[in-house]
């Protein structure tokens, strides 16, 4: 007889079936649907992911690319409130991305939040190796100030652990800004952040406030990927995750993030069912 223990829970395919199909359903109508915990239990970190697994294929057969990832959950804070002790991540496809300034229609988003981060895009993979700073430095081609809007298909944002992972890391859209700096030119753990919406400071932070280090976010995602049998490779775009506390975006609002050293980026969401 086989033991099934709390660490390792016995598979459930249907279920995760169903989770994931919720999910996916939620993305496309734009209806925010009820948790998959229900469906996957609340903390069962390896089914979430396998969840996210199949909405990211459901994503890629709708002809999405992808191009990069996101680490959620950096704040011990928000670790605390989820009653987890690690990080999340997620997956970025192309249609998440906006450029500085643009217009982000906010029919596309169902409960945005807005939150400030250093984003690095890769020279090289990070599949092999200890994956340790050195390497995590090593691998960076440049970091520019970012603009994550997160965002849940489960309704109310009434989220546990799983659910959020299973829903990609509860993301939505990003924008990236112009400003470019190599890794000799700025340090991470040392930049303060700003995010200013409709030009009133709504939110302040700083490199160390993720995982202590930015580069220490990305040192982890690139051990998680990997061991998840997806690691990072180069050209892709890292959300390192957030220097500070998010807050709620509604139709029309125009965000501003400002980053020292890496200057700042900006957008603006449309005031309603126009993609104006």
């Amino acid at each position: 007889m086989t033991e099934t223990t709390e660490r390792e829970p016995a598979q459930n395919p249907v279920a995760e079936d169903q989770a994931a199909q919720r999910l996916l359903t939620a993305l496309q109508t734009r209806q925010a649907c009820t948790p998959v915990r229900d469906l996957i239990g609340p903390t069962d970190l390896a089914a979430a992911y396998r969840v996210q697994e199949r909405l990211t294929a459901g994503r890629v057969s709708g002809g999405a690319t992808i191009v990069g990832r996101k680490i959620g959950l950096t704040s011990a804070a928000v670790q605390d409130q989820m009653g987890v002790d690690q990080p999340d991540f997620g997956v970025l496809f192309d249609d998440m991305a906006y450029g500085d300034g643009e217009v982000v229609p906010i029919d596309r988003l169902l409960q945005p939040k807005a939150e400030a981060e250093v984003a690095f895009v890769l020279k090289k993979d990070l599949a092999d190796g200890p994956l340790d700073i050195e390497q995590i430095r090593d691998a960076i081609d440049y970091g520019v100030a970012a603009l994550e809007v997160c965002d849940s298909r489960i309704d109310g944002w009434d989220i546990a652990f799983a659910d959020t992972v299973a829903d990609n890391a509860s993301s939505g859209v990003y924008v990236l800004g112009t400003d470019r700096r190599t890794l000799d030119e700025f340090r991470p753990v040392d930049v303060g952040m700003s995010m200013l919406v409709n030009g009133e400071e709504v939110s302040t932070g700083e490199g160390a406030a993720c995982l202590g280090d930015p580069l220490n976010a990305v040192a982890w995602l690139a051990r998680a990927a990997r061991d998840f049998g997806e690691p990072l490779r180069a050209g892709q775009v890292i959300l390192s995750g957030a220097l500070g506390p998010m807050r709620p975006i509604q139709p029309g609002d125009e965000v501003t993030v400002v980053i020292d050293g890496l200057g700042s980026v900006k957008a603006r969401f449309s005031e309603g069912n126009s993609h104006e």
